[in-house]
């Protein structure tokens, strides 16, 4: 039995993480990650009945206990080379699906304990790194135009004819929702410049009495700067949804759909493996471990988290939810940097979103994908923007020429490949012979590998 000290720690580290700096803030960061969530876990419930009610039960559950753990927006996304595979592929249905992400997280888990997992962290160049995190970015915007400029078919993963301007899903509301967003957020330096303006403002007004115009001027200005943009964007999805097809309220089933264990033959676990874990390995290794690990630094200079827990926890996610019929999961960049952009700073931010998926899973299930298919895809277009720009943005602290170069080679890769583990590939490639031919030129060997973050304590 653990020590009463140590359960007391253990619950107050909890309650420290779960804390939230700002309710409006930190609901408003939730919605950061909806743009990749949403698409992906609809397609795959029109196209492969994907049991939507025990995703969302599951995702609810690993939202709140990885925000109680470490403490910061900590996304849960769905696995997305596995979805890719399974809108592609007619023959890879349901028990393909999970069996590929029970083999992922099985080999995650493992390199996670035996250590492996935090030996590639300290090899793999940061460099490198940034360079899947900007093709991840900028594939997420790409995206993100697409799902705005075009009519989508998600279960096809098809982009059909161009979108009128104006109709209840149309480019006028996606133009003024990302309007809004732009005037509200701005940049995150830029916010926290006004904010330290407002106040130099207020010192001034107390000194020299200025007129209550001009108080009351600075005090709408501040409400309307910490809306909570994201969240207001996605209400007005919501209203929209219903606007479209108000008969939707009656296609609702109350109640949790039936939690089944999945059955899986021996097929079906061989299919996986080679169609869903070999080519989802990388993408989790690089994006949802090593590049949430380093963009976690980034972000939150204070939090310290090690691959090996990420790697455990995804790991965990997927040998528990998997055999049950719950979407494969894992961590993923591109999810943190949205919900940081939109305000999240706390496991309080995740917290928030599991508890309301929980609800919705409990109470509405798998009924709930015949109101999400009438949400407005441009909308799910604007949020997805912002998350992959800030993910992008992560990659502006490479200084040198030549890390520059090794961090564009492997995003170009990585987007002409569609495969982040050729960008990772090439990118290592060139990176050796770089280091190589610098060691030729006279530097001494022991910084052929030499790429720490100049600002990272020694």
């Amino acid at each position: 039995m653990a020590p009463p000290s140590s359960s007391c720690s253990t619950v107050h580290r909890v309650k420290r993480n779960l804390l939230m700096r700002s309710t409006w803030s930190e609901l408003n960061g939730a919605m950061g990650d909806l743009g990749t969530y949403i698409p992906i876990v609809l397609s795959l419930t029109l196209a492969k009945h994907l049991n939507l009610g025990t995703t969302l039960i599951f995702t609810g559950f690993y939202n709140i206990v990885t925000g109680a753990i470490y403490g910061v927006p900590m996304p849960v996304q769905p696995m997305k080379s596995i979805a890719a595979v399974a809108l592609a592929d007619p023959t890879f249905s349901i028990p393909e699906i999970m069996a590929s992400g029970i083999l992922t997280g099985a080999v995650l888990l493992v390199l996670g304990l035996t250590g492996l997992m935090q030996l590639a962290y300290k090899l793999i160049p940061l460099c490198v790194v940034r360079g899947i995190q900007l093709a991840q970015g900028l594939s997420f915007a790409l995206t993100a135009v697409k799902y705005v400029r075009k009519v989508q078919d998600l279960p096809n993963s098809a982009s059909l004819e161009k979108r009128h301007w104006l109709g209840f899903d149309g480019l006028i509301l996606a133009v003024v929702c990302v309007c809004f967003i732009v005037t509200v957020n701005g940049a995150e330096e830029d916010r926290c410049l006004r904010q330290e303006q407002d106040e130099e403002e207020e010192e001034v007004v107390v000194i020299s009495r200025e007129t209550q115009v001009r108080s009351k001027m600075r005090t709408m200005r501040r409400v309307f700067f910490s809306l909570p943009s994201a969240f207001l964007v996605f209400v007005l999805g919501v209203i929209m949804a219903f606007v479209r097809r108000p008969r939707v309220m009656h296609e609702f089933k109350f109640g949790p759909s039936s939690i089944e264990v999945v059955k899986m033959c021996r097929h079906a676990w061989r299919q996986g493996f080679i169609k869903g874990t070999v080519p989802q390995l990388p993408l989790s290794i690089l994006n949802s471990v090593i590049a949430v690990c380093k963009l976690s630094s980034d972000l939150f200079p204070g939090k310290d988290f090690s691959v090996t827990s990420l790697s455990v926890t995804v790991g965990l996610m997927n040998l528990v939810g998997g055999w049950f019929g719950a979407m494969p999961c894992c961590h993923g960049a591109g999810g943190l940097a949205g919900q940081y952009k939109f305000g999240g700073r706390s496991g309080g931010c995740v917290a928030l979103l599991g508890a309301a998926k929980l609800v919705l899973g409990f109470v509405l299930g798998s009924s709930l994908a015949h109101f999400f298919n009438q949400f407005p895809v441009g909308i799910l277009g604007v949020l997805l923007l912002f998350a992959g720009v800030e993910l992008a943005m992560a990659s502006r602290d490479m200084n040198t020429k030549q890390d520059s170069f090794v961090m564009l080679v492997c995003t170009a890769v990585s987007l002409v490949g569609s495969s982040a583990a050729l960008g990772f590939l090439c990118g290592m490639i060139v990176f050796v012979l770089l280091r190589l031919r610098d060691w030729t030129n006279g530097k001494p060997l022991n910084a052929i590998w030499k790429h720490e973050d100049p600002n990272e304590p020694v």
